[in-house]
């Protein structure tokens, strides 16, 4: 998208869904191109410096849109302020890649061993064409909207890096924060749920310490290695008996290292895993356990255990206040069928939680499985090198940003 060829829509006396809806699919053809583009040429980690240019270009031409660059990250900040005062809602989209290779068949696959199989090319478009459409409207609008895209999503914990530079007082304060990711589900189906919405994530570090030896000779040594797969057996029953099943714990030891010779019995053994919760009380009470656990099965053998509990990610919590208010803004920009609840929290982990601890709002899932997408390729799943989006549902994406920050705005400035 460039300053030349940008279709931005004519200022309207009144924002409303169909006018929003109208305008966002003028700007299709524009966003598919900047999609593809981002797609073609993803970028990972915390420094985008092409992502960054690409989305400093689209934003082109929008005056009187402020423009802030992170210093610690190749971040954006946009601000635009509305003709008369209120308050603050923040969008986000996040514009880093995977380094996974592309193995999807598309005329517009990536050119490096990075990929956008996580959708952040959409979520990034989407992001600046909600940018455009109330640069339209901004008219009409009483309060700010600051535009937060952000790197380093995928590991890298770009959102706190924003929110240490300041992201939340670019703008003032927001009274609401939204965020919206895409999935293969149904094109153009919107999913959420109030409360938890996603699981927190926290990397779980174990190291047996024994006695090594001979393997000839186990009896003179304190061999680690049954310690640590006793433990993670252990571990499995501590989850089913420490945690009701409604609050859900998620375990997994994914790697177990120990020695290197094969007849030699190891002075360590190491266990190192994931570990899911979708309530802060779980998240604060799992430390304790698991080093209870630890602790005495390695005495039992003679060991001892040493726990390193990272939580990374919080849960992400949606606000109920502001995800009723959104799903019933939704409905009206939609239709009621295509807006779906979800019965309970996926166990994948997102740092826009560190923004939801700060500033009540919604985290949603769009659907953007092509429709002509074979049967037998429905069954990949975010961050598979075979995923495909499609890049038609950008203008709903578009407009349903733009929509969740005209009605909070409203809803806010009426208080």
């Amino acid at each position: 998208m460039t300053a030349a060829t940008e279709p931005n829509p004519a200022p309207s006396t009144d924002v409303t869904p169909a006018r929003l809806l109208e305008d966002a699919r003028a700007l299709l053809p524009d966003l598919v191109t900047l999609r593809r583009d981002l797609h073609r040429h993803p970028e990972v980690g915390l420094h985008l410096p092409r992502t960054q240019q690409a989305v400093l270009r689209a934003l082109d031409g929008l005056p009187g849109l402020e423009i802030v660059r992170g210093s610690a990250t190749t971040s954006v900040v946009a601000v635009l302020r509305g003709a008369r005062p209120g308050p603050t809602v923040l969008l986000r989209g996040d514009m880093d890649a995977l380094p996974v290779t592309e193995l999807a068949e598309v005329e517009y696959k990536s050119v490096n061993d990075a990929m956008h199989a996580c959708g952040h090319d959409l979520h990034t478009t989407g992001l600046v064409g909600a940018a455009h459409l109330l640069h339209a409207a901004r008219d009409t609008l009483a309060g700010t909207v600051a535009f937060m895209f952000q790197p380093g999503e995928e590991g890298h914990d770009g959102a706190q890096v924003m929110l240490d530079e300041g992201v939340l007082a670019v703008a003032g304060p927001p009274a609401a924060a939204f965020a919206v990711h895409v999935g293969p589900g149904d094109r153009g189906t919107f999913v959420t749920r109030p409360g938890p919405v996603l699981a927190g994530a926290a990397e779980l570090r174990i190291v047996v310490r024994g006695s090594g030896g001979h393997g000839s000779q186990p009896h003179s040594a304190h061999d680690p290695i049954p310690a640590a797969a006793e433990l993670v057996g252990a571990l499995q029953t501590m989850v089913t008996r420490r945690f009701p099943a409604f609050d859900p714990v998620v375990l997994s030891i994914t790697r177990m290292r120990a020695g290197d010779a094969l007849n030699v019995i190891p002075d360590t053994a190491e266990l190192a895993g994931t570990v899911r919760m979708v309530s802060a009380e779980a998240a604060a009470r799992l430390p304790q356990h698991i080093t209870e656990v630890a602790e005495a099965v390695a005495a039992a053998h003679g060991c001892t255990a040493e726990v390193d509990f990272d939580l990374g990610y919080p849960v992400t919590l949606n606000d109920p206040a502001e995800t009723e208010a959104a799903v019933a803004d939704l409905t009206d920009l939609v239709g009621a069928e295509s807006i779906v609840t979800m019965p309970y929290p996926a166990m994948g982990s997102e740092d826009f939680s560190k923004v939801l601890e700060r500033v009540p709002g919604t985290y949603l899932f769009l659907g953007a499985r092509p429709d002509e997408l074979p049967e037998s390729a429905r069954g990949e799943v975010n961050h598979s090198p075979r995923i495909v989006f499609d890049d038609a549902v950008l203008d709903t994406q578009a407009a349903a940003l733009a929509w969740l920050a005209v009605r909070a705005l409203q809803r806010h400035g009426l208080t």
